[in-house]
């Protein structure tokens, strides 16, 4: 697995930032670069389960290992989703099982540093390189409005 990670540096506070990051309606719209009507099933607490779901009932099965509002959010994925149902860990999920995926914001007067890290099997790669940048510029584009 190689960790990739992605800045951006927003013209907007952190709780801005932090509101669009995690906000259901702003979610789909930023993480709809990596799946066009994606979203996320969760109370948004640390510790609790959390499902990320494309429309068709694909998708990962996570934690929210951390949350620090406004500045941290760590998850820690588990297995896969297929139809709307966690599936039992086969040999290619215990491959990336405990990946993690994070999102650091810092301020500094009116700017907030965004800079997420995630864990890729290899074949996913150029995916998440072209994808993230991506889903980045929406979040800084819907955070700065």
């Amino acid at each position: 697995m190689e960790k990739l990670e992605f800045k951006i540096r927003i013209k907007a506070p952190s709780p801005k930032v932090w509101e669009v990051l995690w906000n259901d309606a702003t979610y789909r719209e930023w993480t709809g670069a990596f799946c066009e009507g994606s979203y996320a099933i969760s109370d948004w607490n640390e510790g609790d389960k959390i499902h990320f779901m494309s429309p068709s009932g694909e998708g990962m099965n996570s934690i929210i290992e951390t949350k620090i509002p406004n500045e941290y959010m760590a998850f820690k994925h588990i297995g896969e989703i297929k139809d709307f149902k966690e599936l039992p860990l086969d040999e290619e999920t215990k491959k990336w099982s405990g990946a993690m995926e994070t999102y650091r914001l810092k301020s500094d007067n009116e700017f907030t540093d965004l800079t997420a890290q995630v864990d890729v099997v290899e074949k996913y790669i150029d995916y998440f390189k072209e994808a993230f940048p991506k889903g980045l510029e929406k979040v800084k584009e819907l955070a700065e409005k």
